[in-house]
């Protein structure tokens, strides 16, 4: 496939997570899940129909109270000139942290051109490991299946590093009871979260963090969007749909997908034309949180762009949101 250059719209992308993360932020420590959901992804479905794209959703998490149409899945988004992109969003990854008060929540959004992301629509839960550049070549298929000693093993090695002394993050569900035991039994070290699936993510993929490697099965939308950001650096991943219900396993057969397929992240990602903006929204081992001021709000974004290899941290102050 020939692809178009697609121009530098990495700013635009940040202000669409920046407008996502300010309407969040209200929400801090509230316990409001839908209130704090509703106004993000209102602000975020604004923003994007602002710029002058062609953008295809191409998942979403469906089903949430109050979510947008035009960011579920197969639905357009921007004002129809422009580029034809493919649109990964999440206006919240960690809502319930929010709500709470906790750190990790951020705002997220990955494009590529037309065509070139994986939809895995309409599967909800996949499977993952994601690991930086550094580790990148110690991923093959068969570590979705091994054991995990078996797996860290081959990262230690390629690390130079004892088993010992890597880091593990792992969603702490009931579904990773036996994960967390073999990671356990290996000396590895284990960092649990409630939440924040593509923050951790972010955090496996980027080198001298205190996380080297993603474990286990998280959200499908939110995989994607990981891959966009692994992809930009350099970083490894595997993943392959993992269904939690017979309802979503029948789903995503009639839409011709399988349980059994393992995807790298460059199958996921199918370009190097991909870009990748996140907001803090609480405090976030990248990011800090959105700030309030007596006359301004500050925010802190991160800007990764696959094609020129190029990071950005961004502070930002917004005088109009106080």
């Amino acid at each position: 496939m020939t692809q178009i250059p697609l121009r530098n719209i990495g700013l635009d992308l940040v202000r669409v997570t920046e407008a996502a993360a300010l309407a969040a932020a209200r929400w801090t420590g509230s316990g409001k899940y839908d209130a704090a959901h509703q106004a993000a992804s209102r602000a975020m479905a604004d923003a994007l129909n602002a710029l002058d794209i062609n953008g295809h959703v191409v998942i979403s998490e469906s089903g949430r109270l109050g979510t947008p149409t035009c960011l579920l899945s197969g639905n357009q988004v921007g004002r129809g000139g422009g580029p034809a992109l493919d649109v990964v969003v999440d206006p919240i990854d960690g809502t319930r942290l929010l709500i709470k008060g906790h750190a990790n929540a951020i705002s997220v959004v990955g494009v590529a051109p037309r065509g070139t992301l994986w939809s895995p629509a309409p599967a909800t839960y996949m499977e993952k490991i994601v690991v930086d550049r550094y580790a990148a070549s110690a991923l093959v298929p068969e570590c979705m299946d091994a054991p995990a000693a078996w797996t860290l093993a081959l990262i230690a090695r390629v690390k130079q590093m004892d088993v010992k002394d890597l880091t593990v993050l792992i969603l702490e569900r009931e579904r990773h009871a036996d994960l967390i035991e073999e990671v356990r039994a290996t000396g590895a070290r284990i960092v649990l979260r409630s939440e924040g699936d593509t923050e951790g993510a972010l955090l496996a993929a980027t080198p001298g963090t205190e996380v080297d490697v993603l474990m286990g099965i998280g959200g499908a939308s939110q995989g994607v969007i990981s891959a966009c950001a692994v992809k930009a650096m350099e970083g490894g991943m595997l993943a392959r749909l993992a269904p939690q219900s017979a309802a979503e396993r029948t789903a995503i057969h009639a839409a011709g997908l399988s349980e059994k397929m393992i995807m790298t992240c460059d199958e996921i990602v199918r370009t190097n034309q991909v870009f990748f903006a996140a907001t803090g929204i609480t405090n976030s081992s990248f990011l800090g949180s959105v700030r309030y001021h007596r006359d301004y709000v500050e925010t802190h974004s991160l800007l990764l762009r696959a094609e020129t290899r190029t990071r950005r941290i961004i502070r930002a102050e917004h005088s109009g949101h106080v």
